[in-house]
């Protein structure tokens, strides 16, 4: 478990060379050895959140010349006295002052540790907590809007009101234990069934929220599969809007999946072009790819399948397989779309004709040309979206939140339960006890030391 009662230093900002390089001490020391080491004005005599220039001197020797921000608790991140000490960005200078700063009484933080006392001290519950380490993962527009939002407190205050509820219910279910030779009802149940009814609706649209939530916040991988020559590198290429993969007419030209990024309205998509899947070959490396390939596609959050329309419309083989492939999505419950491609060589008309049977799921592209391209990421993005995201509501982007509000939907029924069958006021005491358990669990009102340990050992040291 993290000690609190000491000061520690650590420093804040990415290693390598840069221009500025932060710093940060906290704990009751921090003002102290801080000032021990700095010459300019005497750091403790200054207001909170101010600046300060002057050097950090090694004895007489010079180590910097520096900026020192001065915030004391409780009125700062982690509600100690905090420094921050603003360096050049030398890798070679913030480890002397680090060092310096260790000598004069300072422990290395560990990773999270200034958060987690930030946790400790009540400045932040643990949603905001966690919010904090996923705005600085955050890589697109959505993923930002979702931490800010958790990080300001919007999902924790959901929480507070369900758990204010239910702890006044129960409150006056426990009272009725109170005086139960009186046989007297004070917590009305017709209210309180209500009451459970809207906390389970609330509880059940948080957990479908996930999907979207893991999707905004880890990104959608999506596989570019296809048979061989198909058309998938050159797709990958006009959805890049670069010449990313080697694109020629000779099949099987990829031998190897190609991973790259694309933001579709602030949303990640991971593309993968993968090698061209036929099922007979005699080369070696083909079948490795092939089966490379087959993997991406299993693991991918979503398929686009790629077919040669001139060929879909003068074949019956190539007819069969694709409605045998579409069949094996469906199966599965793979997310996908299936891309006609090369419709500049197949004539378009003539093309959407023969595919109407074939579902909403097929859209028509010359990769080419680029053609249809932005339908095809429109499409992409309403596939995993459901065509809006909407994050300025709560959306559950973290698997612990997930997993405690499944058993928070457990309790509940149980509590639902307990009241259609008539139980006693002690029995479902119980089980609104075990659901306000895990409501707190979330927030950390609730919770284990070992539990935050792991929970801040995520975090970035420095912060």
């Amino acid at each position: 478990m993290f000690q609190i009662s000491d000061t520690i230093v650590a420093i804040a900002t990415p290693p390598g060379e840069g221009a500025i390089g932060v710093i940060r001490l906290s704990g009751s020391q921090a003002i102290a050895i801080t000032n021990s080491i700095f010459k300019g004005k005497d750091l403790g005599l200054q207001p909170s959140h101010t600046l300060h220039f002057g050097k950090i001197m090694d004895g007489a020797q010079v180590i910097d010349e520096v900026v020192v921000s001065v915030f004391k608790g409780p009125k700062s991140y982690t509600g100690e006295d905090i420094t921050e000490i603003s360096c050049h960005g030398s890798g070679y200078v913030l480890q002397q002052v680090v060092g310096l700063c260790a000598a004069n009484g300072a422990r290395m933080a560990r990773p999270g540790e200034f958060t987690m006392r930030a946790f400790l001290n009540g400045k932040l519950d643990l949603t905001q907590a966690e919010a904090v380490a996923d705005l600085i993962a955050s890589d697109s527009s959505s993923a930002h809007k979702a931490a800010m939002h958790n990080l300001k407190g919007g999902f924790s205050h959901d929480l507070a009101a369900m758990r204010e509820q239910l702890i006044r219910f129960s409150a006056l279910i426990e009272l009725e234990l109170d005086f139960s030779q009186e046989d007297v009802e004070f917590a009305d149940r017709t209210q309180f069934y209500e009451l459970i009814e809207r906390i389970t609706a609330a509880t059940t649209q948080l957990i479908q929220s996930f999907g979207l939530g893991n999707a905004i916040k880890n990104g959608v991988s999506v596989a570019i599969a296809g048979k061989p020559n198909a058309g998938k590198s050159t797709l990958l290429n006009a959805l890049l809007n670069e010449d990313r993969a080697i694109v020629s007419e000779v099949a099987g030209t990829t031998r190897d999946t190609i991973e790259e990024a694309l933001n579709i309205n602030g949303i990640l998509f991971r593309l993968i072009d993968t090698a061209g899947i036929r099922e007979h070959t005699t080369d070696l490396i083909e079948r490795q790819g092939i089966a490379r390939s087959r993997d991406a596609m299993n693991k991918a959050d979503v398929v686009i399948y790629l077919f040669d329309v001139a060929q879909y419309l003068t074949s019956d083989f190539e007819q069969n397989d694709l409605l045998r492939q579409i069949e094996e999505f469906s199966e599965r419950k793979t997310s996908f779309l299936a891309v006609g491609n090369k419709t500049d060589e197949a004539g378009r008309e003539n093309a959407a004709s023969a595919l109407k049977s074939l579902g909403e799921n097929v859209l028509l592209i010359s990769a080419r040309n680029k053609e249809n391209i932005d339908e095809l990421k429109e499409a992409l993005y309403n596939l995993v979206t459901g065509g809006t995201v909407k994050t300025e509501g709560t959306i559950i982007t973290n698997a612990r939140h997930y997993a405690t509000l499944q058993e928070v939907l457990k309790s509940l029924a149980d509590i639902k339960n307990g009241m259609d069958n008539n139980l006693p006021g002690d029995l479902l005491s119980l089980d609104i006890r075990s659901c306000l358990h895990y409501l707190g669990e979330i927030t950390g009102h609730v919770t284990t030391e070992d539990k935050l340990d792991y929970i801040f050992s995520k975090f970035c040291i420095g912060k």
